[in-house]
């Protein structure tokens, strides 16, 4: 063997040598276990366990050198922990193994006590609860599903939040300013107090599993923020926003919103359709009240997910009877209208009777239950694209 070899293979030496050390180190090192990396993020769980380790010590002591029961054993304890004294006529005189246990005890109970109060003050003076029940309440709006997000606690916000509790939707106001928080919390209502024009408020108020957002801050300016940041963050979230001028309300469906109400326009129709037809009105309010909702059937436009439905009739598909809702209306995109402008050809059917017949794209606006709108939801099966509510 040739010497340049022999010095190659002693170079070689070290690396591994220095590889099977690293193995062998990383096998001799433990992981800390659960339970520690439990306490390491419950800074407060270490002193009440060395508190309650201290209490069941000593009563455990008291047991095997007294003979106490246990309730005796642990009445010693609290009233030595305590300071309260010895002058409970009951208590029976202390051997002197007692006598040494309890003199331990109140020197251990002065610093275990001492220790504890002092780790929990400090905790309450960092904010440390302060921010657990924070991050406890965003768990909570974490878990929130099929939710209402309402922007703005004022005079509207305060009238839409009262009309969503009263048909048991779930609601959650995002709102900034504490006045508004402290009233709306008093009412009940689950209240995140940030800035709704901000992207991660958004997202921390769950857009991406919301029912609707609806926009009802003072500000025009704040309101477009709102929609252009939710049709940023979720292209299929409903959005409706309030306007106060015809001008901001074509801003705000540039900006994506699918429903812009002005609260002007919108009391002056209720006015008039109240003097012409209050029949009407008073059956949407009754409608309002009642177990009955409406909701938005949107289907697919490929006509192969249609399947059977397609061309079909409403006589023979039977959906009404078969679910138990009712077909208020059926609309038709004047993109899929064969000719738009032909007077028997409406883009709008009121009352479809049963000759009615289904199509690629149409939306079916149906009343009834809950239950019978989720049958009918079942019965239209893959040919559904979309389900909207609608507030009566």
């Amino acid at each position: 063997m040739s010497l340049a070899r022999l010095n190659g293979q002693q170079r070689d030496k070290p690396p591994r040598q220095r590889h099977l050390r690293g193995r062998q180190a990383q096998k001799g090192r433990r992981p800390l276990g659960r339970g520690w990396a439990l306490l390491r993020g419950r800074p407060w769980a270490v002193p009440l366990m060395a508190l309650t380790s201290l209490v069941n010590l000593g009563a455990g002591a008291y047991r095997i050198s007294e003979g106490w029961d246990w309730g005796d054993c642990y009445w010693m304890v609290l009233i030595t922990l305590s300071t309260l004294g010895f002058s409970d006529e009951r208590t029976a005189p202390l051997t002197t193994s007692g006598r040494l246990i309890t003199a331990l005890m109140i020197v251990g109970g002065l610093v275990v006590v001492q220790l504890t109060i002092q780790s929990l003050l400090e905790l309450a003076n960092s904010g440390y609860f302060r921010r657990l029940r924070e991050r406890r309440y965003r768990q909570q709006l974490q878990g929130m599903h099929n939710h209402v997000i309402l922007c703005g606690y004022g005079r509207i916000g305060r009238e839409i939040a009262e009309q969503l509790c009263a048909e048991d939707v779930p609601l959650l106001v995002v709102e900034m300013s504490p006045e508004r928080v402290a009233d709306a919390q008093q009412r009940g209502l689950t209240v995140l107090q940030a800035d709704a024009t901000l992207d991660e408020t958004l997202q921390e108020s769950g857009i991406h599993h919301c029912r609707a957002l609806v926009a009802a801050l003072p500000s025009n300016a704040a309101n477009l923020y709102v929609i252009l940041s939710a049709r940023g963050l979720a292209p299929r979230c409903r959005l409706i926003a309030r306007a106060d001028s015809a001008e901001a309300e074509g801003k705000l469906r540039l900006a994506g919103a699918d429903q812009v109400v002005s609260p002007y326009v919108a009391g002056g129709r209720t006015m008039a359709a109240t003097a012409l037809r209050p029949l009407a009105v008073n059956f949407m309010e009754l409608l309002a009240g009642s177990d009955c909702e409406v909701e938005e059937f949107q289907l697919s436009r490929d006509q192969a997910r249609l399947g059977a439905l397609n061309g079909r009739s409403l006589a023979e598909l039977q959906l009404g009877r078969r679910s138990g809702a009712l077909v208020l209306a059926i609309r038709t995109p004047h993109s899929l209208l064969s000719n738009p402008y032909k007077t028997h050809e409406p883009a709008l059917i009121a009352n479809p009777g049963g000759d009615v017949r289904l199509a690629p794209g149409q939306l079916l606006i149906v009343l009834g239950s809950s239950d019978q709108l989720q049958h009918f939801g079942e019965l239209l099966g893959e040919a559904l694209a979309g389900v909207e509510s609608m507030q009566a």
